[in-house]
């Protein structure tokens, strides 16, 4: 009974335990998530209310730029243009009679000059001048019969005179021998014509030069017998040259163009680097416009005129041959621009806009109505004032009113080396 009281003692006790655990343990649980609960509500209080830096933009570093200044002023016009040499005058000469060559300058070789008037080539003349011995027997005998028949009127007409009859008129023209004489006149003059054309064949046999030329082929020899059809020589003139060019039609308006023979046309200024160097140049005058437009390109074309193109005269003797068929450069000069601001190409940029530095050394890009385009420069009318700041630097990303900075005389860009030249579109 004793043991009983005591396991039922004991029982009460060890509940009471569990119980007192159970409860510590869940208040420390609480406490913890209360814990938690407040520092998190504490720290969305404090990143809410404290303060935070502001970030601030950096300032645009201003581009170093070179400027030019502009003037307006006066200008010639250039147009450029490219063509062929061909000769002023070519002819290939052919014989007037037949027969055997039997003399030839010395001078009829390929690239060497004749004057004009030189005597190149000689055909046989022995058979020539005995037609014009037999032609001046011809007149002879025909002179002969003239003057015959001329004493046989002049007797009839006595004969008439003494009868005293009266006669009609075409009775009295048999009775005075009128169509005897008519006809020993005719034989007479065509005497003399067969002298005049047989002395004209035999003037034909010697071959002359018939203006100053070089020779650019020769096609017979020594010993040929040659026809009326066959080639003797082929001859170019060396008094002037003409050269061809090619030019846009809306340029015709800057070039003077000769309307008549002694007006001056443009000067035209002739180059070909290749054959004659970079430096040395020839001088011509543009001589007319071609009646057509070039029919591929659309253009018009000028015929310009170069005197003496192979330097034989000694005032030329040191300049460079313009050689027929070769292709020249030339730049010819136009008429002048008044009022306007001559630039560098490299400082127009698309679009045809310049940049321009301002009072407040901004950028500021603007449109500008351009008179004239050149290799070199560009000749701006309308859309700039004098002494204003062009530049002349190139700028990767041009943003209007982005600060700028002048650079040096002779500097450079810090930020992208050596000024370029760039065309800018066009």
């Amino acid at each position: 009974m004793k043991a009983e009281n005591n396991e039922m003692q004991s029982r009460p006790h060890g509940s009471h335990g569990l119980a007192r655990t159970l409860v510590v343990g869940a208040i420390k649980v609480v406490l913890c998530v209360a814990i938690l609960v407040g520092a998190a509500a504490m720290y969305q209080h404090q990143m809410k209310t404290s303060p935070r830096a502001g970030r601030k933009r950096p300032p645009m570093q201003a581009r170093l730029v070179q400027v030019v200044g502009v003037q307006r002023g006066s200008a010639g016009t250039m147009v450029t243009a490219m063509g062929p040499v061909m000769p002023a005058q070519q002819v290939t000469l052919r014989p007037q009679v037949t027969g055997q060559i039997v003399e030839i300058s010395s001078d009829v070789i390929p690239g060497a000059s004749v004057e004009a008037g030189q005597k190149l080539f000689g055909v046989d003349e022995r058979d020539y001048e005995i037609l014009v011995h037999q032609r001046q027997s011809e007149i002879a005998r025909a002179l002969r019969d003239l003057k015959i028949e001329q004493g046989n009127r002049a007797v009839a007409r006595r004969e008439y005179e003494l009868l005293g009859e009266e006669i009609s008129k075409e009775d009295q023209e048999l009775v005075l021998r009128e169509p005897q004489l008519a006809s020993a006149q005719a034989a007479y003059e065509s005497a003399q014509a067969a002298l005049e054309r047989a002395q004209l064949d035999l003037a034909r046999c010697t071959i002359t030069a018939p203006f100053n030329a070089i020779v650019l082929e020769k096609s017979v020899d020594l010993g040929a017998t040659v026809s009326l059809n066959a080639n003797l020589v082929t001859l170019v003139g060396t008094d002037e040259a003409w050269v061809e060019l090619k030019v846009p039609l809306h340029e015709l308006k800057w070039i003077t163009i000769p309307k008549e023979n002694g007006e001056p046309g443009s000067e035209v200024t002739m180059r070909n680097p290749l054959a004659w160097g970079p430096n040395r140049s020839r001088t011509g005058r543009v001589l007319r416009l071609v009646g057509e437009v070039e029919p591929q390109g659309r253009l018009a074309q000028l015929l310009v005129s170069v005197d003496d193109p192979f330097c034989l005269k000694p005032e030329n003797r040191d300049q460079p041959q313009i050689l027929m068929g070769s292709f020249i450069s030339a730049e010819i000069q136009g008429r002048s621009l008044e009022n306007v601001f001559p630039i560098e190409r490299f400082c127009v940029r698309d679009n045809d806009t310049v940049w321009i530095m301002d009072d407040a050394d901004k950028l500021e890009i603007r449109p500008v109505e351009i008179a004239f385009r050149s290799p070199t420069h560009v000749y701006v009318e309308a859309g700039l004032t004098e002494s204003e700041r062009l530049i002349a630097t190139d700028i990767a990303a041009p943003v209007p009113g982005m600060p700028l900075r002048v650079s040096r005389a002779g500097g450079r860009d810090d930020q992208q080396g050596p000024r370029p030249r760039v065309k800018g579109g066009n």
